[in-house]
């Protein structure tokens, strides 16, 4: 399997924010500390780990690098000039959320931003750096496409993720005509193979890409779950308090189906914006997420009561923890772009 990804990433993979292995170091072992605490203002409840009891704190001592380079701690200051007089934005689902509550906490070593946002939504909300005119939105988009045409609102970058949301019942239309369903059973109607939607609205996402953006365009790859002893519904839960070693653990079939779709429509798309001098990129973070089971809330996302018991949450990521990594790659990545 270790050959299998090394095959799939390929060379130029430090640049486009593909790394072909990885290594985990001891961050408390190495003088080095969690970028942010609990306190941090932009952390939701149900990824608060230690606000509900969790009494290990090694999935925070464990920072991934790339195996033959090196991977620089997140500068916040650093970040905050680069995007100065820009706009970012984040679409997909609520793991994108996860990402851009570590990326606010990680910037509030600098600067608060003001919520501008023009509802309460939590999955549409607007921040403004004032002090480095830097605007961050983040708008939740589970399944990428809809029926209506796109917000036109310019943003400088975008980072686009999503795909847990495409293993429930689903009914596609295409061309406002209904096309077949998933996990459905309705009557007169072709029941699609389990990764047809999604396919389907990556290639329409990255196409729009194509066609209305000039910014720099990241796709991220897929997040692992970590679920054992049963799904998310029927009491699966992850009780892990370390890493996965080097070799340990192989991605599950559907979730290497789901990094086998995203890198073949990425490499489709890349072919036409090199075409048009465009810049899309993808930030492969697979295969590091997949070596930590000890990274997600598990039952340490709510209070711990009998009506919620059996609420395991193996999907999000604790703040801090592991997710912070993605926002050092996504400033590395940017400094190549320079």
């Amino acid at each position: 399997m270790e050959q299998e990804w090394d095959d799939m990433l390929g060379a130029g993979a430090v640049r486009a924010g593909r790394y072909k292995s990885t290594i985990l170091i001891d961050m408390l072992g190495m003088n080095l500390h969690p970028y942010y605490n609990m306190t941090c203002w932009a952390i939701q409840e149900h990824q608060n780990c230690m606000q509900f009891g969790r009494p290990d704190t090694g999935f925070m001592r464990w920072r991934w690098k790339p195996d033959g380079c090196d991977l620089p701690i997140f500068d916040p200051n650093e970040f905050l000039e680069m995007v100065r007089a820009k706009s970012m934005g984040f679409v997909g689902d609520s793991i994108s959320r996860n990402q851009v509550q570590s990326l606010l906490c990680l910037l509030s070593r600098v600067e608060y931003p003001e919520d501008i946002s023009s509802s309460p939504d939590i999955a549409f909300k607007v921040w403004n750096y004032t002090s480095y005119n830097f605007t961050l939105h983040v708008m939740w988009s589970p399944f990428l496409v809809k029926t209506t045409k796109p917000d036109p609102s310019p943003t400088s970058s975008a980072s686009t993720s999503t795909s847990h949301w495409f293993y429930r019942p689903l009914i596609f239309y295409e061309n406002e005509k209904l096309s077949g369903c998933q996990y459905c059973s309705l009557p007169n109607t072709t029941e699609l193979p389990l990764h047809y939607g999604y396919t389907k609205a990556l290639r329409t996402s990255l196409r729009g890409i194509l066609e209305n953006f000039t910014g720099l365009a990241i796709l991220r790859s897929f997040s692992p779950q970590h679920f054992e002893g049963g799904p998310w519904n029927k009491g699966g839960n992850c009780v892990r308090t370390r890493p996965y070693r080097r070799n340990e653990t192989i991605p599950e079939v559907a979730d290497l189906k789901i990094h086998d779709i995203q890198l073949e429509e990425f490499r489709a798309a890349e072919e036409g914006v090199k075409k048009k001098g465009l810049r899309l990129r993808l930030m492969d973070t697979t295969q590091a997420m997949l070596l930590r089971p000890d990274g997600h809330p598990g039952r340490y996302g709510h209070l711990q009561t009998a009506e919620v018991s059996s609420r395991n949450d193996c999907i999000h990521w604790c703040l801090p923890g592991p997710i912070d990594t993605w926002n050092d790659i996504l400033l590395q990545m940017m400094k190549t772009e320079k």
